[in-house]
């Protein structure tokens, strides 16, 4: 008798910490909304570039430096791809392959006949 007053105890509170559980332990998915400061690891040396992003849905869109963004973020995995004009190369097409962890964005860019590794954190407000 002892052992089901035991369990029926031990499921009650189970039953009656589950929904506070599941309203107060629950993480907002990753998000790459907002403002972000890039150091481009460059054959000249490391370049930085900030970066404003919005998202909807899996599409996202916003501003490198003063270029038009276009591409995806789905799964934390965040893919750009869009027109920009860099001083040094002149005008071409800028592909950001990158993925969220712990609220910095690491991964790979290709610019012309340019390429290395980023590095991206959230922007101080």
């Amino acid at each position: 008798m002892k052992n089901i007053l035991a369990v029926f105890v031990l499921a009650m509170g189970a039953a009656l910490l589950a929904p506070f559980s599941a309203a107060h332990g629950k993480q907002t998915p990753a998000n790459v909304t907002g403002k972000w400061h890039f150091v481009l690891d460059t054959p000249g040396g490391d370049r930085p570039l900030d970066a404003e992003f919005k998202v909807n849905g899996d599409q996202v869109s916003g501003k490198w430096a003063t270029a038009d963004v276009k591409g995806t973020f789905s799964e934390g995995k965040l893919k750009l791809e869009f027109t920009f004009n860099s001083e040094e190369a002149g005008s071409g097409t800028m592909k950001i392959d990158g993925a969220l962890a712990d609220d910095v964005i690491t991964g790979n860019w290709a610019f012309s006949e340019y390429a290395g590794t980023f590095k991206a954190t959230r922007a101080k407000e």
